[in-house]
């Protein structure tokens, strides 16, 4: 058979130019990209705010949310609680609790500190009894145990860069009939006292930003005004993110400026946060009649 008769074979290979190379270069691609974007989200948290910081650490700690004291989660603004600060509020409550118990001089006083977590932070609160415990009948001088207690939580309140709120409370009953100093001057005086001794003994002087007195205003025993305990110091160590009280909806207290000693405060600050006590004093007195006298 002549060459020209022969049959022409055509040979058709699969695939294309790609099939030389396979796949392998999408998975490197893909490899590329997923680390650039890791790169750059480390990039973007190490310019982070704490806060933003503590939100992403807080997930990855707890992605269910379980650990939050205060019940708030994640809301995809950027904001978050604060729940190592929450942690943190938890365990100085805890330490405080077992330092008091530990001191034989405070243990008898136990029944007249309460220690509560709130939304607003850690608030520690001296309740006064029928004596007088914490400040001197009818004044604003310290006694003994109020300086005792007090030198206890500014060992533990100075080093901790939480901002804090000192109140003064009275009962209804009327320290004098002078107009010139009434139960808002002497709350007044007697949250001074307080803030004093507790920058004396190491807290720092930017620490506290505000010092109220509210006189009876805020009982604490509102079926009896003139129950002892209504008298007391309140400490307030505030979160360092007012965030979860927006979330929660909590009306915020007004800010108002340190009260100098004698000079009576505002009148229209709100209630703080009621929240559940860790121990309660002694049963509450029967009500009495108004009294005019000094003690109080």
């Amino acid at each position: 058979m002549a060459a020209k008769d022969q049959p022409v074979i055509i040979v058709k290979k699969k695939g294309d130019h790609a099939g030389h190379h396979g796949g392998a270069w999408k998975v490197a691609y893909a490899d590329f990209v997923t680390a650039m974007m890791s790169l750059f989200i480390v990039l973007w948290l190490m310019g982070s705010s704490e806060k933003v910081k503590r939100a992403v650490a807080g997930y990855f700690n707890d992605p269910r949310g379980t650990a939050s004291l205060m019940g708030t989660t994640m809301t995809g603004t950027g904001e978050t609680v604060t729940m190592a600060t929450n942690d943190n509020l938890q365990r100085l409550k805890q330490k405080l609790e077992q330092e008091i118990k530990a001191r034989k001089d405070l243990q008898k006083l136990s029944r007249q500190i309460e220690i509560t977590i709130t939304p607003e932070g850690l608030r520690i609160e001296l309740l006064e009894d029928r004596n007088g415990t914490f400040f001197q009948s009818g004044s604003a001088h310290l006694s003994g145990n109020g300086q005792q207690l007090l030198a206890l939580l500014a060992m533990e309140l100075k080093t901790l860069p939480n901002k804090l709120l000192i109140e003064g409370h009275t009962d209804a009953t009327q320290y004098s009939q002078d107009a010139n100093y009434t139960n808002w001057e002497l709350s007044a005086d007697r949250a001074n006292a307080a803030r004093r001794l507790l920058q004396a003994d190491g807290v720092r002087c930017d620490q506290v930003t505000q010092v109220r007195g509210y006189a009876d205003q805020l009982l604490r025993v509102k079926s009896n005004p003139y129950d002892p305990s209504n008298r007391r110091i309140s400490i307030l160590v505030k979160n360092d993110d007012q965030a979860a009280s927006r979330n929660l909806s909590i009306p915020r207290v007004a800010a108002a400026t340190p009260v100098a000693p004698g000079a009576a405060a505002g009148s229209n600050a709100a209630k703080p946060s009621p929240a559940t006590p860790l121990t309660r004093p002694g049963s509450a007195s029967e009500p009495s009649a108004p009294r005019s006298g000094m003690k109080k």
